[in-house]
């Protein structure tokens, strides 16, 4: 049919305005806690499970037991409940930095090799350098010589490959390079004198040394950067050991390849591997293929890689991400530094490529890194578990919390609507606590579940614990809780703040944010062997008067959550949890619509756009149970004359959320033979 009147007639057309728009986008979790590896302080998102091992790593090594952190328990059940997306920040103590690889090419920069690098060539009176007589190789390691200039000295530290702890004090010396000629170069004589080396060898006898390739620096071709921070992403070895392993090699760190190179094309590939595979078994993480050092080019191994990372700053009390670099991050575990030999305009004219630069590119080899920095829980023996103090969380200090909390109040480029730390009680840490709930009503977009209690707590401690806050935006549950570690196989104790974001996600994904999270349907754990004490109905109603939330145990049921008050004192529908998520929910759909409308002329045609968004939508939550009616007023009624010339445009909404069966009142009457039952 014709939409438009060409002679006289009548039209009748149709307008569709019961359009649903899209569900609020759901933003998950967000987690706080040290981690074995991963980026420092940055929040990271993660979507899987195997991505979140893969970024922070499983268990941790700590008085020769293996434990897993708190965070990867929590993650690990959040994703097994139907979690979507999880927000990490990983805290540790003390001072962390990456770690870095040289990408060697086939050219020398004239300094000697860096590293425990052995110099056998023509080396005369190596016994001299030993204690007990016999022959070892002397290593330079990780020091380059104050300078290579012509006719200069430069100091060396030289030890035995082969020494023993025993001669470890005689065996290293401060000597002196007499013959250096003008610079190092394949054929340079080295000689170390007699009189640098005090008693370790007989006076007049001299340590001669001629340099061939293999003594002296390749010149980077590039740098790249482990994106985790930590020494345990040391690896560093000159040479690799049978089968090409590394010493240092761990599931935990990464070594790099460079498996093919092509001089004709300029191009390359780089391989990231598991730092403790083998020649005949590698475990390739990431493979790069045809990059080029030409940075006009669109295979730049810095636009492929990426060259970006990531920096906390502080300016003044508040804390922020601050991006370094040009290319965004592509490989989940390395980043290029800095590229030292690039080949712009690598062909001539006739498409060949210029012998200038085919000696830049990268030579095939395999390599590792080194000169990271920070080593998790510091000199400390962590507690974790039940064994948790008020100064040692898991390796950490309380006060080690507080700038990712501070980073996490941004809720502009942090977005979630669940936050917890696992580890963190307000017994023992009642600042940080705090500092976490202060945090959710600042932001008022998400909710904060804490703990209120150490481990082994009586139920008097932890009410009274309960009644320092006084907030919607947070909620507590009781008590600790046994599982069977995935990480480890064992049997451990965690805080109830470790399971309940997968409660909650197990309820957005099979009902919605506005159904209770509790009870049998939505509130089984059943990853738990047992609570750390079998409430009775007396217990339970103690605590939820408290209002903190019990864990209660039933028999063929197993544990199950069976409360969901927040820690709002004040009695009114924000007490409970569901419609503090209904309105979390609301508001983050509602508020992504209003941010089309800032700058936008304050006219009827621009309300009525707004509540052609927002009324379908209020629309489909009610029919998804989670409001009992709503409306929603955005006209000339409340955007007067007055209002409009102040550049305000209001909008109002009024919501009746549903309320849930908390309590079941059933009245079994008995009546008499031949009684007629009510209608």
């Amino acid at each position: 049919m014709a939409e438009t009147l060409l002679s006289p007639g009548v039209l009748a057309r149709e307008n569709d305005q019961s359009f649903i728009g899209a569900r609020p986008v759901t933003f998950g979790a967000a987690i706080i806690g040290p981690a074995t590896k991963g980026p420092v302080g940055i929040p990271t998102a993660v979507s899987t499970f195997s991505q979140y091992e893969a970024i922070f790593g499983s268990s941790v090594e700590s008085g020769s037991q293996f434990y897993t952190y708190l965070n990867s328990i929590s993650a690990r059940n959040y994703f097994a409940q139907g979690g979507e997306s999880l927000l990490v920040t990983r805290v540790v103590t003390g001072s962390f930095l990456s770690a870095n690889s040289a990408i060697p090419s086939s050219l020398t920069d004239g300094t000697l090799a860096i590293g425990e690098n052995v110099l056998l060539s023509s080396f005369t009176n190596a016994a001299a350098f030993n204690a007990t007589g016999s022959t070892g190789n002397v290593v330079i390691p990780n020091l380059s010589p104050a300078t290579d200039g012509a006719g200069a000295s430069a100091v060396f530290t030289v030890k035995l490959a082969t020494q023993t702890a025993a001669q470890t004090s005689s065996a290293i010396s401060s000597i002196e390079v007499t013959t250096i000629g003008t610079g190092y170069e394949v054929g340079d004589t080295l000689t170390f004198t007699s009189q640098s080396l005090g008693a370790t060898v007989p006076a007049g006898t001299d340590a001669t040394f001629t340099l061939t390739a293999s003594d002296l620096n390749a010149t980077a071709s590039f740098t790249i950067k482990t994106i985790s921070e930590g020494a345990n992403m040391n690896n560093y070895q000159a040479v690799d050991s049978a089968n090409g392993t590394l010493n240092e090699g761990t599931a935990e760190n990464i070594r790099w390849e460079v498996a093919s190179v092509n001089t004709a094309s300029g191009q390359f590939s780089l391989l990231v591997r598991r730092g403790n595979d083998t020649a005949t078994s590698r475990a390739v993480l990431e493979t790069y293929n045809n990059l080029s050092l030409d940075p006009t080019a669109v295979n730049y191994v810095s636009k492929v890689i990426g060259d970006t990372y990531y920096t906390v700053e502080e300016d003044g009390t508040d804390s922020f991400v601050k991006t370094n670099g040009n290319y965004p991050q592509r490989s989940a575990y390395i980043y290029v530094e800095s590229v030292t030999l690039p080949t712009p305009q690598y062909f001539d004219n006739n498409g060949t490529a210029k012998s200038i630069y085919t000696g830049s590119l990268p030579v095939i080899q395999s390599g590792s890194f080194a000169n990271a920095t920070g080593v998790n829980y510091g000199t400390r023996t962590a507690l974790f578990n039940e064994n948790i103090s008020s100064v040692d969380v898991q390796g950490l200090s309380p006060s080690n919390y507080t700038e990712s909390i501070n980073l996490l109040s941004n809720s502009d480029d942090y977005q979630f609507n669940v936050i917890t730390a696992p580890g963190l009680n307000s017994q023992d840490h009642s600042s940080t606590v705090t500092k976490l709930v202060t945090l959710a009503q600042g932001r008022t977009d998400c909710i904060a579940v804490i703990d209120v209690a150490a481990f082994n707590a009586s139920i008097g401690t932890v009410t009274t614990q309960a009644t320092a806050y006084d907030s919607s935006y947070a909620a507590t549950y009781w008590p600790w809780l046994q599982t069977v570690d995935a990480g480890t196989g064992q049997t451990v104790w965690a805080p109830a703040s470790t399971y309940i974001p997968a409660v909650y996600a197990f309820t957005d994904a099979s009902s919605d944010p506005w159904f209770a999270p509790a009870g049998l349907l939505r509130g089984a754990l059943g990853s738990v062997v047992r609570a750390e004490r079998k409430l009775t109905s007396g217990n339970r109603d103690t605590l939820y008067e408290a209002n903190v939330n019990p864990i209660a145990t039933f028999p063929g049921s197993g544990v199950v959550v069976f409360g969901q008050k927040t820690l709002q004192k004040r009695a009114s529908a924000l007490d409970r949890v569901n419609v503090r998520r209904l309105l979390i929910a609301l508001k983050g759909y509602i508020t992504q619509v209003s941010d089309n409308l800032v700058f936008e002329q304050n006219t009827n045609a621009t309300r009525n756009n707004f509540l052609a968004n927002v009324n379908p939508y209020l629309e489909s939550v009610q029919q998804r149970q989670g409001l009992y009616a709503f409306k929603v007023v955005m006209d000339a009624t409340n955007n007067t004359p007055d209002v409009i010339d102040r550049n305000e445009l209001v909008g109002q909404i009024y919501l009746q959320p549903t309320k849930t069966a908390e309590f079941v009142i059933l009245d079994f009457n008995v009546l008499p033979t031949g009684a007629t039952f009510p209608e």
